[in-house]
């Protein structure tokens, strides 16, 4: 059986591993998470002319500037492991926005789109904490301590925007999506009765 004759060595600020299989698939990731950020930035502005909520779109216009800060900050990160910035088609995020897109073209009531828009958006969000999650871990085995800094720092932002987007689910969307749901329902029982009554 032919040994593994690939050696660890030793990259920009001390780290181990680079040329790792390991380091390889952080690599991979990384390339990963810089599209599917750079794809949300150009899906952000859409959700927010979609929602009606104005607190909605307050949350989705403040997150389309944190995402922008977080491509800046994994450019950093590249530029901390030596290699250019470049991204690999991230077909999660593409599937993601699918989705989104596809709330926006429903026919749906104002309020009920946004309370699927903020699902939507929170599947998003739960993507890319698994991912910053899974590339923290992953530097930080590799010794990557400048990395580990900057992807912390996005982690803790996506974390709390997916805090935000839960407490005003609660505290209003979905509050008014079920009350404009009962709404119709009484709308179409009155509707019904006007019926019997007239065939009587």
């Amino acid at each position: 059986m032919k040994a593994n004759t690939k050696t660890k060595t030793s990259g920009k600020n001390g780290s181990k591993g680079s040329g790792s299989a390991l380091n390889e698939l952080f690599v991979e990731e990384l390339k990963d998470i810089f599209d599917a950020e750079k794809q949300l930035v150009k899906a952000l502005p859409k959700m927010a002319k979609a929602a009606t909520s104005d607190k909605l779109q307050g949350a989705f216009t403040e997150h389309l500037e944190q995402t922008k800060g977080h491509v800046q900050r994994l450019e950093k990160v590249f530029q901390s492991l030596d290699m250019p910035a470049r991204g690999k088609h991230c077909m999660a995020m593409e599937g993601l926005v699918s989705e989104g897109k596809e709330i926006m073209e429903d026919d749906l009531d104002d309020t009920v789109r946004d309370a699927a828009l903020i699902g939507a958006a929170q599947k998003v969000e739960h993507y890319e904490i698994a991912s910053y999650g899974t590339l923290i871990a992953h530097a930080r085995h590799l010794g990557h301590d400048e990395a580990i800094e900057l992807l912390q720092e996005t982690l803790d932002e996506e974390k709390q925007t997916d805090e935000n987007l839960t407490e005003l689910a609660e505290s209003e969307v979905n509050v008014e999506a079920e009350a404009e749901g009962e709404d119709e329902a009484e709308e179409d029982e009155e509707g019904e009765e006007d019926e019997d009554a007239g065939e009587e």
